[in-house]
């Protein structure tokens, strides 16, 4: 190796780096012959995947199934894991509503999300919604977590967390571009280059990847547009063999004209799915961040491994319909503006002079140190797992109302500082006796809230604390079988804006979201080639927190009591594996069944700062919600299945299928809007956000040939037979992407 002239150009030259990705299926290996055509790269060890050193039940969606699959959104990605529900808004996948085990999906609020085991989300403590989502493109593969194991993370454990993976850089540099085109004006550009130095200026190597993407296109609706740049770098030094210190550094950035909220029912019937009226909305958000891992092994069984991490975050949000499709704040200047809509009849929003713009900003940092240590301290073979986090999160929120449709200033009419410092640790061992290792662990949890009303200089603090003990068990009585139980105490902490109230400062009557989740399940691969995990679910809630009819509106923040049960099935076959044949017809399903999603309790309403209960919660409770009832936007299967074949010289074809079942949009269980108490009339029942969502399926076709090392194509089609299907009432009606066509090519070098 030619010597290196100084520490900046290596850098600078590492930082240019991908690992060159191939395009194989998911576990048929390649005849040696083949193997030695593809492109290949050793990649640098890097110690991010935790989910085979779980207990309990994962799943992991791998870098092979990403490319192969062709897959547009984290929608699209995540429902191929068994339990986890996705809702789409926009269809692009832009504000993703994802779910675990039953739960509303709204804005993701019941999902920890972790990059590279680091927390992700802009507000985790504070305001857990999630109001964007990187490039799916951009990940090397995705890990699922859903037992006893959360204890590791935090603070949402009531649900389940998704951990994405940054893209490893590799020993040899090398790199690929990529393109896709399709209906519907789509547009993907994708660049990825990197690799390692070694031996720079007493470094044992330096290196880095730097990747970049861009797409745009239409999204599910008339009247929008999305546009998407992001640009991720990760950079590793290792220092010796016990030190290595890896950063990372993100930006995003997201354009979104005619961004809006649903449809009356009257609109999707008679103007159709894709009809949009709010042409003036405009969506905005960019996020930068950064991250620093510093790894010191003492020795080979202790490892100390801090995180430092920073992010802003900033989302400019203007709308001319601030809650459902009925409200009636242009009605001033557009009389007409109500009834045309509950009526079906096509409006222009220019005559509406009225537009709401919700602006925020969000700051987030922390540091994290994690130990790993393996010993015998009980004379028993163990390992501990134990960790601190310092973490701090501000948020600058307002709102402001324009007097003309494209208004982007006027009264405001909101200005909001919110604080949440939250302080946490965990300690787990897990004790190994032959076939039999046990995992007790204790998570513990301290937040403090404060508010500053910037309008009438209204303050408040409140604070909360939680013990949260876990439980795992594995059994492994033969050599292709596991059997796996956990418990453990999930916990999520109320937002800033639920703890403490806007206008008097005061501590609301909210605390945090409690559960007792237990899990236990077999894993099995009885043949080479073939895999399976079962898992039974029981997940109780003392308290679980919902919002309006499910996601906003005028019902208040409620809390209740509920029960979700049932069973997850994982499994795949790969019968070229299986025979020892180079050809490879396939069988993938991930399925769920939610026999039990019942409130066993009336979600009870948090009064007004005033004390009083508003007059959307009759006697205090959530309208229509009851012990017994079934709970909103919980279907009762979920599933996804796929049929393939590959071939080892690169070929690869398959159609998934993706099954939803009916499910209710509120707590009253109605069948039809129509039904609504207040009668077939009015504004609630006209509105689109009350009524069944029928059961759909979406049937998406893949293919792809490396015509040579170097060199991919791919057709996709997503929702094949272009079915027509609503997937959201939350703020009126949202229906699913109409049919998608697109086609591209992978170069390597």
């Amino acid at each position: 190796m030619q010597k290196q002239h100084g520490l900046l150009p290596a850098l600078l030259a590492g930082l240019m780096a991908h690992n060159v990705a191939t395009a194989e299926p998911e576990t048929h290996s390649l005849s040696a012959d083949n193997a030695a055509d593809m492109l290949t790269s050793i990649e640098v060890a890097e110690s991010v995947e935790k989910a085979a050193t779980f207990s309990g039940s994962t799943s992991v969606i791998g870098k092979d199934t990403l490319e192969r699959d062709q897959v547009f959104t984290v929608n699209e990605a995540l429902r191929k894991a068994p339990g986890v529900y996705v809702r789409d808004e926009d269809g692009f996948g832009l504000r993703p509503n994802i779910a675990f085990r039953g739960q509303n999906p709204f804005r993701s609020t019941k999902v920890l999300f972790l990059e590279d085991g680091i927390p992700f989300n802009f507000a985790p403590y504070g305001d857990n919604d999630i109001y964007y989502h990187p490039p799916i493109e951009r990940y090397d593969g995705i890990e699922i977590y859903k037992g006893a194991d959360l204890t590791q993370f935090g603070p949402q454990t009531i649900n389940g967390a998704v951990n994405y993976l940054t893209p490893k850089v590799p020993n040899t540099p090398g790199g690929f571009v990529s393109f896709t085109g399709g209906n519907r004006d789509y547009l993907n550009g994708h660049a990825r280059y990197g690799g390692m130095v070694k031996n720079v200026q007493g470094l044992d190597a330096v290196g880095g990847v730097i990747d970049y993407l861009h797409k745009e296109g239409m999204a599910n609706r008339d009247n929008t547009f999305a546009v998407v740049d992001d640009v991720n770098l990760k950079s590793i030094v290792d220092f010796d063999a016990r030190n290595r210190l890896t950063l990372r550094g993100d930006f995003y950035y997201q354009d979104e004209p005619g961004a809006a909220f649903g449809l009356t029912d009257a609109e999707y019937r008679q103007l159709g799915a894709r009809y949009n009226p709010d042409k003036n909305a405009s969506f905005t958000n960019d996020r930068w961040s950064t991250s620093a891992t510093y790894e010191h092994s003492f020795n080979s069984d202790v490892t100390l491994e801090t995180s430092f991490y920073w992010s802003g975050y900033e989302r400019n949000w203007w709308r001319q319909q601030n809650e459902f499709p009925t409200e009636s704040q242009c009605s001033a200047t557009y009389p007409a503006y109500v009834a045309s809509r509950q009526n079906g009849i096509p409006i222009d929003m220019d005559l509406c002079n009225y537009t709401v713009g919700r602006k925020r900003n969000y700051q987030t940092w922390g540091m994290a140190p994690t130990l790993h240590a393996k010993h015998n301290l009980f004379g028993i073979e163990s390992r501990l797992d134990a960790g601190f986090r310092a973490h701090f999160e501000s948020q600058d929120r307002e709102m402001i109302r324009g007097i003309t449709p494209s208004a982007r200033v006027g009264q405001l009419l909101e200005k909001n500082e919110r604080f949440a410092d939250a302080y946490s640790g965990f300690v787990q061992n897990k004790f190994i006796w032959g076939d039999w290792t046990v995992t007790p662990g204790v998570r513990v949890e301290s937040v403090g809230y404060s508010r500053s009303n910037l309008l009438n200089g209204a303050q408040g603090q409140h604070s909360l604390t939680e013990i949260l003990p876990s439980f795992a068990l594995t059994y492994s009585p033969v050599d292709r079988a596991d059997l796996f139980f956990g418990i453990h105490r999930g916990f999520a902490p109320p937002r800033v804006e639920d703890a403490v109230y806007n206008d008097t400062g005061g501590s609301a009557e909210i605390g945090a979201e409690i559960s007792w989740n237990t899990e236990f399940g077999i894993r099995a691969r009885p043949l080479r080639g073939v895999k399976a995990e079962l898992t039974y679910f029981h997940n109780d809630f003392e308290a679980l927190t919902v919002l309006g009819t499910v996601g906003g509106g005028t019902v208040p923040v409620a809390q209740g009591k509920a029960l979700y049960e049932g069973i997850e099935l994982m499994a795949r076959a790969d019968f070229g594996d299986v025979f020892d044949s180079a050809h490879n017809p396939y069988a993938q399903i991930a399925y769920m069944w939610l026999p039990t999603a019942e409130t066993t309790e009336a979600f009870r309403c948090v009064p007004l700062s005033s004390g009083t209960l508003p007059a959307s919660c009759p006697g205090g409770n959530v309208r229509g919600s009851a012990a017994g009832k079934r709970a909103p936007y919980a279907p009762e299967s979920l599933l996804t299945a796929i049929l393939g074949y590959s071939h080892v010289n690169g070929f690869d074809t398959h159609l998934e299928a993706a099954f939803v079942s009916e499910q209710y949009a509120d707590f009253l269980n109605l069948d039809n809007g129509a039904d609504h108490p207040d009668g077939p009339t009015s504004n609630a029942a006209l509105g689109g956000s009350y009524g069944k969502i029928n059961d759909y399926v979406v049937v998406n076709f893949a293919s792809s040939y490396k015509v040579q090392k170097d060199l991919t194509l791919f057709v996709a089609m997503k929702n094949l037979l272009d079915n027509t299907y609503i997937t959201d009432r939350v703020r009126g009606i949202q229906s699913g992407m109409p049919r998608l066509v697109q086609a591209g090519f992978k170069y390597e070098f």
